[in-house]
């Protein structure tokens, strides 16, 4: 118990710069939408959205298989240098030649007259992808505590910069302070966000220098570096497929949806935005999977390894239960985060926050073909959660609009927990109790109905509804107390 209570406080850690990451670029919206244009904000969603992939080239999940390799201390130095020294080549091949061919890249993708913008690109995509494995070497060594704070200079500097450049900069010049031209020009407004994002990102890497520099040439090997790679290729797929289990639906509803395309990008800003109310769910799956994944491999080899990652699976379910229920529960007011006409898509906040404790359901499932060094299996399972996400997309979003994709992601996240559990019996038995965590997740769902049955029978009594829905909150914990009361006193 030790032991989980080790990986709740590295949770609490690594999710204090993913909360306050997602938050800090949320308050950055509503500034681009009152400083650009919607050209200039379209520059922002492309550019953005391409890197999502360009990362998993860049990285090739060498992160991922330094926690396979370097886990034992006597390993660690010789498969940290290997995979620095092979992403410091492949990053700098890659990097010059997209420098060289920044003009005819341009012309490409209709930037002509801004090659400086794909030069910017490629340089934070080449600090980014090289902070990879320093990042993970301080979580692989156990120090939250560096690592969230170099998460945190990185949002904190990229927000300050935005906020100088966009707000502070025209607004001094208006106000006729001559000095602020010496540092900013009208002319390259968006060019700004990107600015601001490779510097943060350089200052991220200097931050990280210590890291880097245990970087030692005689421990590099040859072997253990196609070992890497071998395991590394199968989670590229992975990562590639999941990609497009979170973005093909927001990417094709504009293709697919029968409107107007103005209609279109409307229901897609809805869907989108009501996205983001399942975002406590992912917020806290990504704290977790910053903790969990080298949490994993430090005890894989122990004698009680299954019955602990059990044990672990089980207060996943039961935190993101608690999560999603105080969602639900309490949607009166947190709708407010969103503008009143995007209130017409709150019907899918229950299926989308339960799709996504399942993606971080799966993940605990999943664990088994990374300790496995089963990652092939891996990237099959992640490669039909893909086709399930694509097909039912293309099959219902036409037929019955954006709630096809809310009900395409649940499906296709289910059917990846269904097969990693039913493979993983094979290789990595584990004793989960799945009828404890069903049963959580049922009773979630039957107090959510029973809270809306209640504003059926009484409409707009919003205060007596967050009076039972508050006893209905309070209620859950308490049996979950009584019930995990063992578990909770070790």
């Amino acid at each position: 118990m030790s032991l989980l209570k080790k990986l709740a406080g590295e949770t609490a850690l690594y999710g204090l710069s993913s909360i306050l990451g997602r938050f800090l670029n949320y308050l950055l919206v509503p500034v681009y939408t009152r400083t650009l244009t919607k050209v200039e904000n379209g520059v922002l969603t492309e550019l953005y959205a391409y890197s999502a992939f360009l990362i998993v080239i860049l990285s090739y999940r060498m992160e991922s298989a330094l926690f396979r390799f370097g886990t034992q201390e006597e390993d660690r130095e010789r498969a940290y240098s290997t995979a620095l020294l092979s992403l410091f080549a492949s990053t700098l091949a890659i990097t010059l030649g997209v420098l060289l061919a920044a003009q005819p890249l341009a012309d490409v993708l209709a930037y002509s007259s801004h090659p400086e913008y794909i030069r910017w690109f490629a340089l934070i995509l080449a600090f980014d992808c090289l902070a990879e494995l320093p990042f993970a070497r301080l979580r692989l060594e156990q120090r939250p505590i560096r690592f969230v704070t170099g998460k945190l200079f990185n949002i904190g500097l990229t927000v300050t910069l935005n906020l100088f450049w966009l707000v502070f900069c025209p607004w001094a010049a208006k106000e006729g302070i001559g000095w602020v031209h010496y540092v900013w020009s009208p002319d390259i407004r968006v060019g700004y966000v990107f600015l601001a994002n490779l510097i943060s990102s350089s200052a991220t890497f200097l931050y990280l220098f210590p890291q880097v520099r245990r970087f030692s040439w005689p421990v590099v090997d040859g072997l253990m570096w196609r070992r890497m790679l071998l395991y590394a290729a199968p989670l590229i797929l992975v990562q590639f497929a999941g990609i497009i289990n979170s973005m093909f639906d927001r990417a094709m509803q504009k293709w697919l949806l029968p409107g107007t395309p103005e209609e279109n990008l409307a229901n897609v800003g809805i869907y989108g935005n009501i996205y983001k109310l399942a975002m406590l769910i992912t917020i806290f799956t990504q704290a977790y999977r910053y903790a969990a994944e080298p949490f994993f491999f430090r005890h894989a080899n122990d004698a009680n390894a299954p019955e602990l990652q059990a044990r672990v699976t089980k207060w996943f379910t039961i935190v993101s239960a608690i999560g999603m229920l105080g969602v639900l529960l309490y949607i009166d007011i947190v709708k407010y985060f969103l503008a009143e006409p995007y209130w017409v898509g709150l019907f899918m906040v229950p299926i989308l926050l339960l799709a996504n404790v399942l993606l971080g359901l799966y993940y605990n499932l999943s664990v088994w073909y990374r300790l496995k060094d089963k990652t092939h299996i891996g990237a099959l399972i992640s490669i039909a959660g893909a086709l399930c996400t694509v097909l039912l997309n293309l099959w219902w979003v036409p037929k019955v609009g954006y709630v096809g994709s809310a009900w395409a992601a649940l499906i296709s996240y289910a059917l990846m927990c269904l097969l990693a559990w039913s493979l993983g019996r094979k290789y990595y038995a584990v004793p989960y109790e799945f009828g404890r965590m069903g049963g959580y997740l049922l009773l979630v769902l039957g107090l959510y109905a029973l809270s809306m049955w209640w504003k059926i029978v009484a409409p707009g009594q919003l205060v007596l509804s967050l009076v039972l829905n508050t006893v209905l909150f309070a209620g859950f914990l308490v049996m979950v107390l009584r019930l995990e009361k063992v578990q909770l006193k070790r």
